[in-house]
């Protein structure tokens, strides 16, 4: 089946069949027995995965670091999948009820999915980039200020133990980059340049008259600037000592090696070419990575072409704007223009950018009740990104722990607050914040009905898809009267059409990084420095982009079915709640879900 160009796997609609058989048949009550079997696989997947449990707000792993890269480990995990998706075959579809129908489809596919990426060598022989990888995220942690609590003593010696099994891992990130440049897995060389800088900040000490070694400035001994009060002197001068420690002879040394390593071999031996389709079985790559991230079976050719025709129609609008601000010049020139408008930068600091978000916010309060009738109870807050990692990083948001304890996060990169172009910032906030990600990402976690493992489970298309999908909802909440922010607006679901044609131009076309870059200069008002951070984005992580926009697709191709079969009985705070009661599902389980709703409202 082919709708808006989405081909939708056949493999979802496994557990649809009964329901539309024997709909008498289909039970009502719990089937424990299923219900065990999801929280079993749920506390495996936690156990693989420790950083998952911590950042879930589950804190009885904190200690454990696995060396992810081990071959001991990747058996464990393929085995682990392999398992479950044996056993799932146990549980028949007229035993279950619709939600666990829903929750049996979607482990199938959770299972699929790593077991795919288990046949392939990237994660192993590329460890580290300039964005997504595990250093950063132990990065976010070892600032004090994250998923990682540093209130007892416990949490103190916890992290000491984590810090442990990351050393394993630093070494054999290195052992393993050595082992991909020797198999023709390594990076591009511009991909490599903006990794050595984060590993060189991470070396950098200070020596006192006498010669001795001061680390109280990196960044892994911030967890001792924010001692408890309540801890004793002696614990402060025992925990300092056992820092300082592992920074002198365990951290310290491993980046130190990792940095000359990248600066030296492992740039030598960096690719000129930017897909990955130039890496051993990397066309294969990226047609599961395609899969993987749309959870359709699009190719790449259709999704390059859906792409052209998304970026003609966006121009078209922006056009509009162009004439409406009374801009004499090409849409180019508009673009020049609004990313160099200096009356678009007016913050002088950091906490203006972040204080304009908040008052976002709270002018769009009294709107959300109209189209929202479940609204999260997990607080949210904006912080500016940390430093070590501002420089290339993106706007993004960091779900709170599943109690609520620790709330959502929005980061917003401010490197200079100065030349910081606010024209995207209600869109932006629409999109990481609320009713975007912190919406849809708190209220799956405390929906009790559903079970543990879809609670923080992440479907990108599905995930990514709502969130550009809430851009859109700006005039409805009461923003976008400035022509500047709408344009933002458009300017931001450009950018997410730019990158179904970029993102495959590179993996699967042969594009160059600075074909892509130019693209996108010519197509949209980001920043020259902005685009390439962008561009490297998409090469670090193929595929990873396209999810955005066909998620956002779907989702305003079933809200205009609603619309159209319900007339005047649809109600838009039912169709949302729809949509965000399930949590992350593959986009075929979304669809058959409100196909169902449309006709049982009717």
């Amino acid at each position: 089946m082919k709708k808006t160009g989405l081909t939708l796997s056949i493999v979802f609609i496994l557990f649809t069949s009964c329901n539309q058989q024997k709909k008498e048949a289909i039970p009502t009550n719990k089937n424990l027995s299923f219900s065990n079997f999801l929280t079993d696989y749920n506390e495996g997947k936690l156990k693989l995965n420790p950083l998952n449990a911590t950042f879930a707000g589950d804190y009885r792993y904190n200690d454990i670091f696995p060396n992810f890269l081990s071959t001991e480990y990747q058996q464990k995990t393929k085995d682990f999948y392999t398992d479950y998706k044996a056993k799932l075959k146990d549980f028949k579809d007229e035993t279950l009820n619709v939600s666990e129908q829903m929750s049996k489809a979607v482990l199938d596919w959770d299972c699929e999915m790593a077991l795919a990426q288990s046949n392939f060598k990237n994660d192993v022989l590329f460890p580290i980039n300039q964005m997504w990888t595990v250093n950063l995220t132990m990065g976010q942690l070892a600032s004090g200020s994250s998923a990682q609590p540093f209130t007892t003593v416990k949490d103190y010696n916890d992290w000491l133990k984590r810090l442990d099994g990351y050393t394993i891992w630093l070494t054999s990130a290195e052992s393993n980059m050595k082992q991909g440049i020797a198999e023709g897995y390594v990076l591009p060389k511009s991909l490599i340049q903006k990794i050595i800088p984060q590993f060189e900040s991470l070396t950098e000490v200070t020596k006192d008259s006498e010669g001795i070694v001061d680390v109280s400035n990196n960044l892994f001994y911030a967890p001792i600037k924010k001692l408890p009060k309540n801890f004793t002197s002696e614990e402060k001068q025992e925990f300092t000592k056992k820092y300082t420690a592992i920074l002198n002879d365990q951290l310290i040394p491993s980046f130190k090696s990792l940095s000359l390593f990248l600066k030296s071999e492992y740039l030598s031996a960096g690719r000129e070419s930017s897909g990955i389709s130039d890496i051993p079985n990397g066309e294969a790559y990226y047609k599961h990575a395609i899969k993987n991230y749309t959870t359709t079976n699009m190719t790449a050719d259709e999704i390059h072409t859906l792409g052209l025709s998304e970026v003609a129609r966006i121009l078209s609008e922006m056009e509009k704007i162009k004439q409406e601000v009374g801009f004499k010049g090409t849409l180019k020139d508009f673009f020049y223009d609004v990313r160099n408008n200096k009356q678009l930068m007016p913050y002088k600091d950091a906490s203006e950018v972040l204080d304009n978000f908040n008052a976002i916010h709270e002018k769009m309060k009294p709107q959300l009740e109209k189209l929202f009738g479940n609204k999260p109870k997990t607080p949210f807050i904006v912080k500016q990104t940390e430093k070590f990692r501002e420089a290339s990083s993106s706007a993004e948001y960091n779900p709170g722990s599943l109690d609520g304890s620790r709330p959502g996060v929005f980061y917003v990169p401010i490197p200079d607050a100065t030349t910081y172009n606010g024209f995207q910032d209600e869109a932006l906030f629409l999109h990481e914040a609320i009713p975007g990600h912190h919406y849809q990402i708190s209220l799956t976690q405390e929906n009790n009905n559903l079970p543990d493992f879809r609670k923080t489970l992440w479907y990108s298309a599905y995930g990514e898809g709502w969130a550009l999908y809430t851009e859109n909802l700006g005039k409805e909440l009461g923003l976008y009267t400035d022509p500047y922010q709408y344009f933002g607006m458009l300017g931001m679901e450009m950018h997410r059409a730019i990158r179904l044609v970029v993102d495959t131009g590179i993996h699967a076309k042969g594009w160059s990084r600075e074909k892509a870059i130019q693209y996108s200069l010519d197509n949209e008002a980001e920043s020259g420095d902005g685009i390439i951070s962008e561009i490297e984005r998409y090469m670090a992580n193929p595929g990873q982009a396209l999810s955005y926009k066909i998620g956002q697709l779907k989702i305003r191709e079933l809200r205009a079915k609603a619309k159209a079969a319900l007339g005047n009985q649809f109600d838009i705070r039912e169709f949302h709640n729809e949509v965000l009661e399930t949590g992350c599902i593959p986009l075929a389980l979304l669809e058959n879900k409100i196909e169902k709703w449309i006709e049982t409202s009717k």
